[in-house]
């Protein structure tokens, strides 16, 4: 899969599923139901337990049909190492030259975690596909629509806070897609296995980003 099309991905869906799940058969399971509801790029963060093997499994079992991406990766090395385990996009809480260098030297989205204005215009200038603008749960969609006022040409992803209530408002302030953690996939209802409030959960972050969308075609 081209770089292009990983971006196009992430973008259609509006999503990106941050999972920490325990092992390789909770988070098929929970890639299955997110999927059911409409969302079908997950971020396995590198704090989950054995994340270079549940990266492969999760890859090989749904192919393309999910875009698998790695989270929390902090380095060059463990960026290539989640590339080689089949990881489509890699996720930073924070901007390292050195994983946004060896991302496009190997064609894979990179989207490092940055916050002020000179963090995230720096991060974007380094090679940035999209910028992850952490943490969002403190500052909400205004702050969005206040950076994307001075750098329109940035596209942002927030993470944290957002869940089916808030969505909208920030796709409507200018985010390009949402990083989304415990609002759609709890651990609590993963180990419960009530896999059919995921699918619910999904379907409404879906319909929210859906709508947000539609109503900015229509001013």
């Amino acid at each position: 899969m081209t770089k292009l099309e990983q971006m196009q991905r992430i973008e259609a869906c509006g999503i990106v599923a941050i999972i920490r799940a325990n092992s390789a058969n909770e988070l098929i399971e929970t890639a299955a139901a997110i999927h059911a509801g409409g969302v079908n790029v997950i971020e396995v963060t590198m704090t989950t337990p054995n994340a270079l093997q549940v990266i492969n499994d999760v890859s090989s079992a749904y192919g393309d049909t999910v875009l698998v991406g790695a989270g929390s990766v902090l380095d060059a090395e463990t960026a290539r190492a989640v590339m080689l385990a089949g990881a489509e996009f890699i996720v930073s809480p924070v901007t390292k030259s050195d994983v946004i260098e060896i991302c496009n030297r190997y064609g894979k989205v990179v989207i490092p975690g940055a916050f002020t204005p000179t963090e995230i215009l720096a991060a974007w200038e380094m090679g940035a596909d999209y910028v992850k603008v952490f943490p969002s749960s403190g500052v909400g969609p205004a702050y969005i629509k206040d950076v994307k006022a001075p750098l329109p040409q940035v596209p942002l992803i927030p993470t944290g806070g957002i869940n089916a209530d808030n969505a909208a408002e920030f796709i409507t302030a200018g985010a390009s897609a949402l990083g989304v953690g415990s609002a759609l996939v709890n651990n609590q209802l993963i180990e419960a296995k009530e896999f059919a409030r995921l699918t619910e959960r999904a379907e409404a972050l879906v319909e929210a980003v859906g709508r947000a969308r539609l109503s900015a075609k229509s001013d």
